[in-house]
């Protein structure tokens, strides 16, 4: 997997994170998704936690190859 495609695969997933962080709590900054249980909202939602699953299954693939020397 090179770094390009991860890197894509990472930034895509933060925005789709970010967008739907935004329907539940609208005033919500990236910032505020590396500590969503201060919303309530957030952190009990499922699809939430969901796809922010998903977005730590891409970092840590991105640390597993980085590690591999890949």
């Amino acid at each position: 997997m090179n770094h390009d495609l991860c890197s894509e695969l990472l930034e895509g997933q933060r925005e789709k994170l970010l967008k739907l962080a935004r329907r539940i709590e609208p005033h919500v900054t990236h910032d505020d998704l590396l500590q969503p249980n201060d919303f309530p909202e957030l952190e009990n939602h499922p699809e939430f936690r969901y796809e922010e699953g998903v977005l730590h299954g891409i970092q840590l693939t991105i640390m597993a190859l980085r590690s591999d020397g890949a």
